[in-house]
């Protein structure tokens, strides 16, 4: 927010001293135009202008016939809004009708309608809003910072997780209250929103590296959701949760790390087959616990899955590392 203001003082000062040396009539309008048009990512910008702009010219052709034929009467105006605003919208420019309206608002204030004035005000737009356009594309903070930080952040959260399920496994009695998830679906949602803004200013060549990684996680962590329903299923302490718990050991680490070695896929496939050398259950209450706990294996096997579509095999892959471990 800090830095939309910076540019929105730059846009506004920019147009106000360009009206002004083109000694157009009210100057301070294209300031305020300039407000209206610095947005926060660059292709928004380019789209919100360009509505803005058609808008209001559509709007000063609809002003222009009825204050000609009508008059400058408050009552007009609201002629006006019912007749501008449905072709506007059909039109494909909603976004520009606050912008329109202020023009022709500044119209009526004025008190007359000819083609100079009318020239005079596509003049303001184009100082205005062109302004603000050039401010939106000359600069936009870097957005991979913000997102390591954010993924940083998701790693950290996730290996705490698995930590967690860990302890539980090994010890049925300890208490987790779960407020790492929480935290981490904060945390995806808004590197999901990060990334989209980061998308959205770059106009050229877009990169959705960023996106394909958070949208990964999301999937993942709706895996971690059901394993924690699993995990709370076993509830005595039984050898098959001992190995398993090993399994998060280990994933808790590789989610930290930046290659996929397959650590944890190796590990799980040795597990399954100890599984099945291991004797069948004597009771109903240790059956539905393995069959939790095979169910487990599986949810596992099927995150690792996720993660392992958009990473490379190894650390010495040719592809970009944008994603970690696990």
């Amino acid at each position: 927010m800090g830095f939309r203001v910076i540019k929105t003082a730059i846009a506004a000062f920019m147009a106000v001293l360009i009206a002004d040396w083109c000694r157009l009539p009210g100057p301070t309008s294209a300031g305020l135009l300039a407000i209206l048009g610095v947005d926060v990512t660059r292709k928004r910008s380019i789209r919100t202008i360009s509505a803005r702009f058609f808008a209001s010219v559509v709007g000063l052709l609809f002003a222009s016939v009825l204050f000609h034929f009508l008059g400058f009467h408050y009552w007009v105006l609201g002629v006006y809004i019912l007749t501008a605003f449905p072709v506007i919208v059909r039109a494909g420019f909603k976004e520009g009708i606050v912008t329109g309206s202020v023009v022709v608002f500044r119209v009526f204030s004025g008190g007359e309608m000819d083609l100079h004035v009318i020239l005079v005000q596509i003049a303001l737009l184009l100082i205005g809003l062109g302004s603000a356009m050039v401010v939106n594309l000359a600069y936009m903070p870097a957005a991979d910072p913000q997102m390591l930080r954010i993924r940083k952040r998701i790693d950290e959260l996730f290996s705490r997780i698995f930590q967690e399920f860990a302890a539980t496994l090994r010890n049925p009695d300890e208490v987790w209250a779960g407020k790492e998830l929480i935290e981490a679906d904060k945390a995806v949602l808004g590197g999901i929103e990060a990334a989209k803004r980061s998308l959205e200013n770059q106009v050229i060549h877009p990169n959705e590296g960023w996106s394909v990684y958070f949208y990964m996680r999301k999937t993942q962590l709706d895996s971690i959701q059901h394993m924690m329903h699993l995990v709370s299923q076993v509830y005595q302490k039984m050898p098959h949760a001992e190995m398993v718990s090993e399994l998060f050991d280990q994933l808790s680490r590789d989610v930290l790390t930046e290659s996929y070695t397959g650590r944890t896929e190796k590990l799980l496939a040795d597990v399954q087959e100890e599984f099945k050398r291991m004797e069948l259950p004597d009771t109903r209450e240790e059956f539905e616990m393995r069959s939790a706990i095979l169910q487990l294996c599986r949810e596992l096997e099927m995150y690792l899955k996720i993660a392992k579509k958009d990473k490379a095999p190894s650390p010495i892959s040719d592809r970009p590392q944008s994603t970690n471990e696990s």
